[in-house]
């Protein structure tokens, strides 16, 4: 079976940045070790990507924290991660869910998700995963994977259950 893993924006502003979390933190040493025994699946990188007016975006409006844009340390890929930036393929998105994503692992049978925020980012690009591919293997590494709260991880992980994405290591 040929797998990919994707990472979903283990960014700065997402470890230890504008939006960081000690949850993020405690778990890139898991997700360091995850990526370093998975040698064989293809890798991809998604970077959430923002322009200077993101404060006058939707997004921006309603979660009024400058982050993630582009070209600044914050938005750049954890350094802990730098190892594994050579093999992989990286994608910018410009909001939660990646509409290119799809395309990029349509050709994998088994497609994993990990990374941060698990009840925002990791979420909306497992559905829409599942959505395109309902017969897929679509599952997410509960224990690489951070939410804003240890709750709303939880409650995040339950909802992918529901739509039949498998949840690993919960």
């Amino acid at each position: 079976m040929n797998k990919c893993i994707v990472v979903i924006d283990v960014q700065n502003d997402f470890v230890n940045g504008a939006l960081g979390t000690k949850e993020a933190e405690e778990m890139i040493p898991r997700l360091v070790e995850k990526l370093k025994n998975e040698k064989d699946a293809h890798l991809v990188f998604t970077q959430d990507t923002h322009k200077e007016n993101y404060l006058e975006t939707q997004e921006g409006k309603r979660l009024p924290v400058k982050h993630c844009i582009k070209n600044t340390e914050g938005w750049q890929i954890f350094p802990a991660l730098s190892e594994f930036l050579p093999n992989a393929e990286v994608i910018e998105k410009k909001s939660f869910g990646s509409t290119r994503l799809p395309s990029v692992v349509s050709k994998y049978d088994e497609v994993e998700l990990c990374g941060l925020c698990t009840d925002i980012c990791v979420v909306s690009n497992a559905l829409i995963l599942k959505a395109f591919f309902p017969e897929k293997t679509v599952s997410v590494d509960a224990n690489c994977s951070a939410g804003v709260t240890p709750e709303s991880h939880k409650e995040a992980l339950n909802v992918m259950k529901a739509c039949q994405v498998e949840i690993k290591n919960a």
